[in-house]
């Protein structure tokens, strides 16, 4: 399963970087180029930086080995069998059960367990999120997610100069005999290139969730806990919203922390609950 969710990420990031192209084609390149270096700069201070400002905005204060020697020894115990260096661990101060990894590398990354997740779950069920989370500094996710970032902002970046050009008459504008191709052009570039970007990108976001589910399972040779685990933490999070952060930091969590219904689902980060259930209980070991 590790091997398809790797085969479908390369597929993905090939899909989005042939997406990229193309709409380079229409552009030119001295935008596409401008594009690429503004959002490669943005993204690049966003992996070197993120995991300050991530733990800064939720407020998540390092929890020394004095405070919690059993949360430690457990981090311990899973990045031993991960075979990657032990990760800082931080408590962020909200009840709603939640955990996140960030970090640009294994030697770089932290862990943060909410105050509800240390409280709803089991020892057993922990150890199944804290494989989980070390998968993704393991598989280095971050690192991932950032090219998928800037490919798809990118796109987002061109499509709004494209849109911004067709307002002063950039599309359809240059002569009357190409008005209908202008238009026809304003609508792939400046609307639908960027919606398909963005559905790609989610797509390796959840693709990259289930690899981690199954790589924590299979590092600790358990994968029942996990599987209840999600499924505590999916109850609980329906009466305990996260009041802290951005949505725009979903992706990080084990669990969107932020509700999505209807049509937005379409858009959401992570698989269905159900589904990472059903795989996780039927993995052999």
């Amino acid at each position: 399963m590790s091997i398809t969710n790797q085969i479908k990420t390369v597929i993905l990031l090939g899909l989005l970087t042939a997406l990229l192209l193309w709409v380079g084609s229409f552009w030119g390149a001295n935008g596409i180029t401008f594009a690429f270096a503004f959002v490669l700069l943005m993204n690049g201070l966003s992996y070197f930086f993120s995991d300050k400002l991530v733990l800064m905005m939720y407020k998540a204060k390092e929890i020394q080995k004095k405070d919690n020697a059993k949360l430690h020894k457990m981090v311990e115990d899973v990045v031993k069998a991960s075979g990657i260096p032990k990760p800082k661990i931080y408590l962020i101060p909200s009840e709603q059960p939640n955990a996140f990894a960030t970090g640009r590398s294994p030697k770089h990354a932290a862990i943060a367990y909410t105050k509800g997740i240390l409280e709803l779950l089991t020892e057993e069920e922990l150890k199944g999120v804290t494989a989980h989370e070390i998968s993704h500094v393991k598989n280095r996710d971050i690192l991932i997610g950032t090219i998928a970032g800037v490919i798809a902002g990118v796109i987002g970046y061109v499509a709004a100069m494209a849109r911004w050009t067709a307002m002063f008459g950039g599309f359809g504008g240059r002569d009357n005999d190409n008005r209908g191709g202008g238009l026809l052009e304003l609508i792939v570039l400046g609307i639908l290139m960027p919606l398909i970007a963005t559905l790609i990108q989610l797509a390796i976001s959840r693709s990259r969730e289930y690899m981690a589910d199954e790589t924590g399972a299979r590092t600790i040779k358990d994968s029942k806990h996990l599987a209840s685990a999600l499924k505590k933490i999916e109850a609980a999070g329906k009466h305990l919203p996260m009041r802290l952060g951005n949505p725009q930091t979903a992706h990080l969590f084990i669990s969107n922390p932020f509700r999505m219904k209807g049509l937005l689902s379409l858009m959401s980060t992570h698989p269905p609950v159900e589904e990472r259930v059903k795989r996780l209980n039927g993995m052999k070991f």
